[in-house]
């Protein structure tokens, strides 16, 4: 078994004592999501917490005020819901961080946990809906996805099943009909959608057709209402149709809004709560249904990661700029915003707001590149060490949100500049779908550009640039090192897809779907597609030293494929540093978290002179 150089994890990043508790401060403190709530008894509600040293899930009691820690698992619970009478609470239960493991539900107040739905087979998560007296249930596996429906306690019956990738996505309120969230086409990042009865009969179907996917939000919270929220994308951008699915009638819902917008329902369905993303920051809106009119509510100005409405019409979400942590706060009917639940101990300090700059580009589908970029409080004119941050996904954005990852860097001394590639969601369909048959090297296009424009302002220079990023943003980390070796003094390549064929052979089905769909193909379709993706294939061509970060459990981003390209790098006698550890794609286990946070940026600190 080859050995390779270990990362080095220094005892503190900082002499400065004050420094060094800031850094470790915002990982520590205490964090929670927004909280769920069960459908019948809305007090009785969950939500995930780090207070214990490790992301688990939590359970409130609303009308009593009390919390408890529901799991308690080495490497933490990421996955649960409420029964819709909250008397239960399920949870996923995986492997070390693998996740591939089966349900299991224990009841709201202490008790025995017990395999939720016997007669189902472990897999990867792949859509839940608990109803009163209906459940349906999705799991992947290397066979495709498997639906199954459950009623009044009954044995589970298979209500859908096929090799290609799928999910449950909804449940209608009177639990009749499952919406089933396909790609029987061929392609799972554009879905199509399809009714059926829990009989397994079939109401209705809707596909907008090739590159226009459609993603099923929620039903109307009225028994016996057959209106399904749905986001649509035939005007190049994520917008909101309602589909009667029995009537096969739609009406799609035009506002003037100039980003993307998702929805949810308020409780009587008669108007919908909608955020709006646009140039990385949210906004939120009441939209009512009859007359058209659009609300704003009052939201400072940042991200919302998360909201929905109370049976009240209350609105609960979570909100942070990149200069303010999180917090989850409530706004009520009549306008009062208030913060919500504070969990106990100190919040975590703030850190530095960031800026926008729109980089033109000489080719489509848009005019500029949006990058975000942040400097340390006490930063001379630069140039100054950098770090490219490059967000993972490609199916996200990077965001006016909270970083404690990203405040670590600016208390190191460097600068962080986050890239929306082509890629990015958030800038219309047409910049999402761009990398399509050219993953990798489409994006590195737009990071090119946006590092011309900071060494060209004086922001940076090649010898103090480094980049880095965490799965595609580790890929993308690789690779740049290989085809753009002039620019970096160093890459950190966290959890990355590293030899992109043999990561095929050994990812999640669902991931293998997700891939065929953006390269064209299997690594057996278009080899060359793959050969020119990899970072493998440019290997000899890396310059700079490079740490990188793996998982042992990791089905997205397997180890084999990272070790193969380690060896290849190790033969060249390219200085590197390797960190592996007892988790799966990334750890919620926030030492582990400050662990490799301290040896990214000590490794970053060394490439670049600063020591």
């Amino acid at each position: 078994m080859s050995t390779y150089p270990e990362a080095r994890i220094p005892e503190k990043l900082f002499d400065d004592p004050e420094r060094e508790a800031r850094w470790q401060a915002r990982f520590r403190a205490p964090r929670v999501s927004l909280p769920d709530w069960a459908r019948d008894a809305p007090d009785r509600s969950l939500y995930l917490s780090n207070s214990s040293g490790t992301w688990e899930i939590y359970a409130w009691d609303r009308a009593a005020d009390t919390h408890r820690r529901v799991t308690e698992r080495p490497q933490g619970t990421f996955h649960g819901t409420l029964s819709a009478d909250g008397e239960h609470i399920w949870w996923f239960d995986d492997t070390d961080g693998d996740e591939f493991g089966s349900w299991v539900v224990e009841p709201f107040h202490p008790g025995e946990s017990r395999p939720a739905l016997p007669g189902t087979h472990p897999g990867y998560p792949a859509g839940l809906e608990l109803g009163s007296s209906v459940v349906g249930l999705g799991m992947s596996t290397d066979d495709g996805v498997t639906v199954w429906v459950a009623t009044d306690g009954g044995a589970p019956q298979v209500l859908y099943q096929h090799e290609q990738d799928g999910g449950v996505s909804a449940m209608s309120r009177d639990e009749s009909m499952l919406v089933i969230s396909h790609s029987e086409h061929g392609d799972s990042r554009h879905p199509a959608l399809r009714v059926l009865r829990v009989d397994g009969s079939e109401v209705a179907e809707k596909w907008d057709g090739p590159g226009k996917g459609l993603d099923a939000l929620e039903f109307a919270p009225v028994p016996g209402d057959p209106r399904l929220l749905v986001l649509h994308e035939r005007r190049g951008r994520e917008e909101l149709l309602i589909w009667d699915v029995e009537a096969d009638t739609e009406t799609e819902i035009v506002l003037d809004l100039p980003g993307e917008v998702s929805a949810d329902w308020f409780p009587d369905g008669t108007a919908l709560l909608i955020a709006h993303t646009h140039h990385a920051r949210t906004t939120m809106h009441r939209y009512d249904l009859a007359t058209g009119e659009l609300t704003g509510l009052p939201t400072p100005p940042g991200t919302v990661v998360g909201a929905s409405v109370r049976p009240d019409h209350s609105v609960e979400y979570v909100w942070s700029s990149a200069a303010t942590p999180s917090l989850v706060r409530t706004v009520s009917r009549e306008g009062d915003d208030r913060v919500l639940l504070t969990p106990p101990g100190e919040r975590a300090p703030g850190s530095e707001a960031v800026e926008d700059v729109f980089v033109e580009l000489p080719y489509g589908p848009n005019d500029t590149v949006h990058a975000l970029v942040a400097r340390p409080a006490d930063a001379g004119p630069g140039p100054l060490p950098t770090v490219f941050n490059l967000h993972g996904g490609p199916h996200a954005a990077d965001e006016d949100r909270f970083s404690a990852y990203r405040a670590a860097w600016l208390d190191a001394g460097f600068a962080v500049v986050e890239i929306n590639y082509r890629g990015s969601t958030g800038y219309g369909s047409k910049w999402r779908d761009a990398i399509e048959g050219r993953p990798g090297l489409t994006e590195l296009e737009d990071v090119a550009h946006v590092h011309d424009w900071a060494v060209k302002e004086g922001l940076t220079t090649p010898a103090l640039s480094v980049v880095a990023g965490a799965s595609w943003g580790g890929y993308l980390t690789l690779l740049a090192l290989g085809t753009q070796p002039e620019r970096w003094a160093a890459g950190v390549a966290g959890v990355p897809v590293a030899d992109y064929v043999t990561a095929y052979a050994d990812e999640m089905e669902p991931l293998r779907a997700y891939d065929r769909a953006l390269f064209g193909g299997s690594p057996q379709d278009v080899p060359d597609v793959y050969r020119d993706s990899s970072p493998l294939t440019y290997v000899d061509q890396v310059r700079a030293p490079v740490l990188v970060l793996a998982g042992d459990n990791d089905p997205r981003c397997p180890l084999q494929q990272i070790l193969n390209y380690l060896d290849r790098l190790g033969a060249r006698e390219i200085p590197f540093e390797f960190y592996r550890y007892d988790a799966g794609h990334g750890s919620l286990v926030v030492a582990e978290t400050l662990r490799q946070v301290a040896a990214e940026i000590h490794f970053a600190r060394r490439a670049v002179g600063l020591g």
